[in-house]
């Protein structure tokens, strides 16, 4: 159990993984281009499931997807991504494995344009955290106008899976927002 088990956190972490996962990454700010493009894919391949399966699969995916290092995940042809396929440890969804590829390129092409991929997305937010410390989850909004235009410029440069409420769960994630709730502990610490 985590050792701030007693202390009130965000009402969707509640089983011990979600907890550490909330008490440890959840929001806080992320400059490393390769934990960003790891988030970018497991967010992707979050939509249309619950964030606790994905977080279950993480290992996995870091094994499958070579650490999430986008200039090998670039390079996946079809006889990688057959084996991705098959891989239970997973989701096995063909559209969201060939836009991990297709997302790893287009990464690297960002990362040219702007020296890293750090430095173009935390632009949408002035480079600094958005603090809302919303009052309760259900203040928590699903995209915002930021995460709107991180998702038109990412599609716009060939990005898949990239849609305004994936790209809001990843600035969430990656603590380009500080969205937990005003009571959580968590708040006031990541402000």
């Amino acid at each position: 159990m985590s050792p701030r088990a007693s202390e009130t956190r965000c009402g969707w972490a509640r089983d011990p993984l979600m907890a550490e996962y909330h008490d440890s990454e959840w929001g806080v700010p992320l400059h490393d281009d390769r934990g960003l493009f790891e988030f970018l894919i497991l967010e992707g391949a979050q939509a249309g499931l619950s964030w606790s399966t994905i977080l279950r699969k993480r290992h996995n995916y870091r094994a499958a997807f070579d650490g999430f290092d986008p200039s090998k995940v670039a390079r996946y042809r079809e006889a990688k991504i057959a084996r991705l396929l098959a891989d239970p440890g997973i989701v096995r969804n063909r559209l969201k494995v060939t836009a991990a590829v297709e997302n790893a390129r287009a990464f690297l092409k960002v990362q040219k344009e702007f020296g890293s991929f750090d430095a173009y997305v935390w632009r949408f937010v002035n480079g600094r955290p958005l603090q809302t410390c919303r009052r309760t989850l259900l203040d928590v909004p699903a995209r915002t106008a930021e995460s709107d235009a991180l998702s038109q410029d990412l599609l716009a440069r060939g990005f898949r899976f990239a849609g305004s409420t994936i790209c809001y769960a990843f600035m969430q994630a990656v603590g380009m927002v500080n969205d937990h709730v005003a009571d959580c502990f968590r708040c006031a610490e990541l402000q």
